[in-house]
């Protein structure tokens, strides 16, 4: 089960990430970024560390209830040079210390289309569940655009910031290639008052020399409320650059229930692109 969000869900493989953690610093390297913002400063003056995460199928019977939305990975498809968005519902990705264990003595622990292409069951084995090859080839051939390589975090006034930045694939358009990424966002209320997210402000950078503002209210049509019985919230977006790279920053005005406002911290992070040009993303299972 997921510690924060209280999804049932199955482990179908480990990830060894690299997270960027700006709350670790010591206060006068914390000054110097402040001091310092700007599209150079992506996380990587943090020293990060090797941590481990996992790719899990959710129940599709917790996705109501689930407040984030029902997490998804998308990436484009190798057709019409990567005109197709494939997109896997119910694939979240989870730290190690999110996940609380949970065990069933059914031989369909959990509801998802894809459990009985991934997983088979085996009474005689400890656990009784394994990986089919079907799971391990879509693994293997879907690596690029699945892969967890970078976590940023940064904390303001109690509200932690996590980001996961992937990267999607890339589409040829009138002689141009776009790049594409997807980069999920988890807030979370380390604190006792009720905070409510009002906007929110980007900063986009291009490595083909570019920066875009990017302003408006909330977050995917939401104004999400953390409270002590709904701390965090988690959701997901696009973005797309005519650049191999980028980087992204920016921060979440929020509102707290004794009425003080304040601009909470989005870690930078980079938009890095992965695509080998031998190989385009295929999504069957």
């Amino acid at each position: 089960m997921h510690r924060v969000f209280g999804y049932r869900g199955v482990v179908l493989f480990p990830w060894l990430a690299r997270v960027y953690d700006r709350d670790v610093p010591n206060k006068k390297e914390h000054k110097a970024l402040e001091e310092s913002m700007n599209y150079n400063q992506v996380g990587k003056e943090v020293k990060g560390r090797a941590h481990t995460y996992y790719q899990v199928l959710i129940d599709s019977r917790d996705c109501p209830y689930i407040r984030a939305q029902t997490e998804a990975v998308t990436f484009l498809g190798n057709q019409d040079n990567g005109r197709t968005l494939y997109a896997v519902p119910g694939l979240d990705y989870i730290a190690h210390e999110d996940v609380m264990p949970y065990s069933t003595l059914t031989k369909r622990p959990i509801r998802h289309d894809l459990f009985d292409k991934f997983l088979a069951y085996d009474e005689n084995k400890d656990p009784s569940f394994y990986g089919r090859d079907t799971l391990t080839a879509w693994q293997q051939r879907n690596h690029p655009w699945l892969e967890l390589s970078d976590v940023h975090k940064e904390t303001t006034e109690g509200i932690r910031v996590t980001v996961i930045p992937f990267y999607m694939g890339c589409r040829e358009s009138q002689n141009t290639s776009v790049y594409w990424w997807r980069y999920c966002i988890r807030l979370e209320n380390l604190g006792d008052l009720t905070v409510q997210l009002r906007e929110r402000h980007w900063r986009i950078f291009s490595l083909s020399g570019t920066l875009e503002t990017v302003r408006g209210r909330g977050v995917v049509g939401q104004e999400p409320v953390l409270s002590r019985q709904q701390p965090a919230f988690q959701y997901s977006s696009h973005v797309s650059l005519q650049a191999p790279s980028g980087h992204m920053w920016g921060t979440f005005r929020m509102e707290r229930e004794d009425g003080f406002t304040f601009d909470c911290r989005i870690p930078p992070f980079s938009l890095e692109s992965k695509q080998d040009d031998s190989t385009l993303p295929n999504a069957n299972v």
